[in-house]
């Protein structure tokens, strides 16, 4: 059945780059505190048609806290900045380099944190912004999330591992939900992948809790996604083999 606990399977999506750049001051900084490398990776040879939810899955089982795929004169050029919770996680990262995604064998090697900000320059400024704070710009699977289908089901992404169902209905707590409308995911040993389903009662209270996207459980940012039935059946499926 569903668990909680354990170590993320890199599904999380949402950009948290404003967190990452404004929180966390001491990385490759001096003054007396500990020279943090950043842990960023680059990736080279994506196929031209990966999104980073491809790219999630090719880190699967490590904690991804944002992924760029790098664009040039509009296109996408085969190139991915991915940043990590922390330095081990990155060093686990590299390990993975010359490891397949689909067909093509992917390149995975160190950066530094000026290649990765330099690269959210250029994202930014090619869409005439010049703030780094500025929200990011809507990803094609944002776009595309506004427009699915809703049933009485939504997805939760990028929860804390040690959340609680008690938890995930104070977060909904404008819809009448009970422990049996929570289902928190996790993998066959019983880790939490970060990911939970609730079941409200109906399809109109599953789109309208959608303005709960991107909200904060804990210090995590938590992306909300319709989802199904048959998708919700699959997932527990994965945590009882």
């Amino acid at each position: 059945m569903f668990g909680a606990g354990g170590f993320s399977n890199g599904y999380e999506v949402g950009s948290k780059r404003p967190r990452l750049m404004d929180a966390n001051p001491y990385y490759g900084m001096g003054g007396g505190y500990y020279m943090q490398p950043f842990p960023v990776v680059r990736l080279r040879g994506l196929p031209f048609d990966c999104s980073d939810i491809d790219v999630f899955k090719f880190f699967a089982g490590l904690d991804v806290v944002d992924v760029l795929l790098v664009n040039k004169n509009g296109r996408f050029s085969g190139e991915a900045f991915v940043v990590f919770a922390g330095a081990m996680q990155a060093e686990f990262a590299l390990q993975r380099d010359r490891q397949n995604m689909g067909r093509r064998y992917i390149e995975v090697f160190r950066c530094s944190k000026q290649d990765y900000y330099n690269a959210i320059a250029d994202e930014v400024n090619s869409d005439g912004i010049n703030d780094y704070r500025s929200p990011p710009r809507y990803s094609r699977r944002s776009i595309d999330k506004e427009h699915m289908e809703h049933t009485e089901i939504l997805k939760l992404r990028g929860l804390p591992y040690s959340v609680t169902k008690s938890e995930i209905i104070d977060f909904f707590k404008d819809f009448e939900l009970t422990e049996a409308n929570i289902h928190i995911a996790s993998r066959y040993d019983g880790k939490a992948t970060g990911e939970a389903f609730v079941e409200f009662a109906s399809a109109s209270d599953s789109k309208k809790a959608m303005c709960k996207d991107k909200m904060m459980i804990g210090s995590r940012y938590v992306e909300l996604f319709p989802s199904t039935p048959e998708e919700l059946s699959r997932a527990a499926s994965r945590s009882r083999s």
